[in-house]
């Protein structure tokens, strides 16, 4: 996806425009990401050919992203109003939110508007009192930029107040409903606003995209999503450049079908295709397409931190966590000053137990600033590797004091919780993290494991099912399911789910070399012998004797990478294989590199209690000979010593002639 000198020319123009546009607005996230974009764009030798747009002033050269608004009433409100409008910037530049909104609509004024809402949706009547009211509730006279500054300061008001307002994180009285006071009149504001600007006909003039943005943003809060979504969509078709408003558009998509659906209506262009990659992504979505994607945006952005950030990303939701490590390294090398994503960072040096590695991310991140949620983030997950978990929860807890909507802290506080054996504790963190983002499938999962702790198997097993719904082809979902069945008594239930956790594992090991590829299990050595073991165990419950014969046969197999499968076990692909449409992995997880290219597991307790129950089904079916070589193996196994010892003098006993065997 390489682009044309001139089509280069037009993004870095269009870059540099959004940075302008944004910082204007004070949205500093946006201009912060569209000027780290701009800064990855390579520098071309043709860059000098970049032709000068009309409408410089005189010999002058006039930047485009200076221009003042093509719509001439526009124009002059904005120059008419410039110096209330640097004053009000001012003010926001140095978080005095509320004078910054009250240099364009003071308090007297809103609560006019509010009054005129409120009193439209009741019967009235046309008295002196109604027409007062209506002159001093109508909406005053200024340019859009200077409106969206004022009620953005307005919303921002209400967030830091709502902030101060809460009680003390996991608090006695922290509920989590707090709200913000100033959504309200913001969004009837803007409500008036869009429908009087409306014609007869429904038609709406062009505007610049931030209100439709900022109005799409406090519909979110308010929960009303759909709505929301209209004018978010509105907002990236008149401005494309503002990544804040691709990010609400992210946050309302929960599933992949949704974002399949949104995709014709989106402007087709660039954005749009980051918006698409950086989307399929925090669905934990990964394949040969998504992977080619990013591969053809890091072509016109080599050093984009971003789109790094989001390849780590993709191999660290694959399974890839080696291959992770070393994307976030060489990101951290590339840009060492920057704390965003480096949360996710220290959960891949904890998970491969890099403890030097995460020291060093620790101290660096508190070196450059302690007082950042990732920062505490990192320090904190240092902290529980060390298992020192009341340090590590008191770090989580500051990372959401300073942002109460950091998901990585609620999730990890949870873990802690469970660690310190704290249930009450943890159940309500992931709560909270699943309220911040309910696709979050580790919150999902955490709330499994800890009512799966306090027994509670009807509801550990819903959570699960939300979890592997959320990563319907990660085995580990799946085989926590089947297990909750298991202990439910819902044997046949539980052995289907098992079995479609073997097809998933089976799906990544088999797709280890690239992405998207699919097709039936050919090797079926790489699977997990705690779960064969498991469905062989249900099997014998079940009294299906063969089944769970050639299960466990199939357990023990794993010790040598399958080498040693009998021809009983061959032929269970067939059985294993539920499903054929799984989107691909990349490659499994560094807990599993030990069965990697058939090399086995080697002897574990779940391959020798399998054998022990070949071992006791053989001398119940008379085949003492096998039973002697099982039994003599568990010796040397060194697992049920004694039990082992007994059956081989039981063989021996039936092979020696004159014995039940030899007779």
């Amino acid at each position: 996806m390489g682009l044309s000198a001139r089509d280069a020319v037009h993004l870095k123009e269009a870059l540099q425009i959004a940075v302008v546009k944004c910082s204007e607005r004070c949205l500093y996230q946006s201009a912060k990401w569209a000027a780290e974009l701009l800064d990855a764009l390579p520098d071309r030798a043709d860059d000098e050919l970049d032709e000068k747009p009309a409408g410089g002033y005189g010999n002058k050269y006039v930047h485009p992203a200076f221009f003042p608004s093509p719509d001439p009433e526009e124009a002059a409100l904005e120059a008419k109003e410039l110096n209330r409008y640097l004053l009000a910037k001012s003010f926001f530049d140095c978080k005095e939110f509320d004078r910054c909104a009250a240099v364009f609509l003071p308090e007297s004024l809103l609560a006019g508007v509010l009054s005129k809402s409120a009193d439209s949706t009741s019967p009235r009547g046309k008295g002196k009192a109604s027409a007062s009211l209506s002159a001093q509730s109508v909406l005053p006279k200024i340019s859009q930029k200077s409106l969206f500054l004022a009620l953005y300061a307005k919303v921002i008001s209400g967030e830091k107040r709502k902030d101060e307002d809460s009680e003390m994180i996991m608090g006695p009285h922290d509920l989590g409903s707090v709200t913000n006071k100033q959504l309200l009149v913001v969004s009837r504001f803007l409500e008036r606003w869009f429908s009087e600007r409306k014609s007869d006909d429904g038609e709406m003039p062009a505007t610049h995209g931030f209100l439709e943005y900022l109005y799409g943003m406090v519909l979110v809060k308010e929960k009303n999503d759909q709505t929301a979504l209209e004018y978010l969509m509105q907002s990236v078709h008149l401005f494309p450049w503002n990544w804040g408003c691709w990010l609400e558009i992210t946050n309302l998509i929960s599933r992949v079908e949704q974002l399949n659906k949104i995709a014709p209506h989106m402007p087709q262009n660039i954005m749009s295709f980051i918006f698409h990659a950086n989307t399929a992504v925090n669905l934990y979505q990964h394949g040969q397409d998504l992977a080619a994607s990013l591969h053809d945006l890091l072509d016109i952005f080599p050093t984009s931190s971003f789109l790094l950030t989001c390849r780590a990303l993709l191999n660290y939701h694959s399974k890839d966590l080696l291959a992770a490590e070393q994307d976030f390294s060489n990101l951290l090398a590339l840009h060492p000053h920057r704390l965003d994503s480096l949360d996710h960072y220290s959960n891949i040096l904890y998970v491969l137990n890099l403890r030097p590695k995460l020291a060093f991310l620790a101290h660096l991140c508190s070196s450059i600033d302690k007082f950042r949620p990732e920062s505490c983030v990192v320090i904190g997950n240092y902290y529980s590797l060390l298992s020192l978990h009341e340090k590590a929860v008191q770090y989580f807890r500051r990372a959401l004091t300073l942002d109460r909507s950091c998901l990585s802290a609620w999730t990890l506080m949870g873990h802690e919780y469970v660690e310190l054996k704290n249930t009450h504790a943890a159940i309500e963190s992931y709560r909270r993290a699943v309220d911040v983002n309910r696709r979050d499938y580790r919150a999902w999962y955490g709330l499994g494991q800890t009512y799966e702790v306090l027994e509670m198997h009807a509801y550990a097993l819903w959570y699960y099912k939300k979890a592997a719904g959320l990563r319907p082809w990660d085995g580990k979902m799946w085989q926590a399911v089947g297990s909750c069945l298991q202990k439910m008594g819902r044997d046949r239930d539980g052995i289907k789910a098992l079995k479609r956790a073997l097809l998933a594992d089976s799906y990544y090991d088999s797709t280890s070399s690239s992405f998207g590829s699919t097709g039936p299990i050919d090797r079926m050595a790489q699977m997990d012998p705690e779960v064969l073991l498991q469905i062989a165990s249900m099997y014998d419950r079940l009294e299906e004797q063969e089944e769970a014969k050639a299960y466990m046969e199939l357990c023990v197999a794993q010790e040598d990478g399958g080498a040693g499968l009998g021809a009983d076990g061959a032929g269970l692909g067939d059985s294993v294989a539920i499903h054929h449409d799984s989107p691909g992995g990349v490659t499994s997880d560094a807990e599993t590199e030990a069965d990697k290219g058939g090399e086995g597991t080697g002897v574990t307790v779940a391959t020798s209690r399998a054998r022990m129950w070949l071992a006791r089904y053989a001398m119940r079916t008379g085949d003492y000979a096998t039973a002697l070589r099982l039994a003599t193996e568990l010796c040397q196994d060194g697992v049920e010593v004694e039990e082992a010892k007994s059956l081989v003098r039981e063989a021996r006993s039936n092979l020696e002639p004159g014995g039940i065997g030899g007779s």
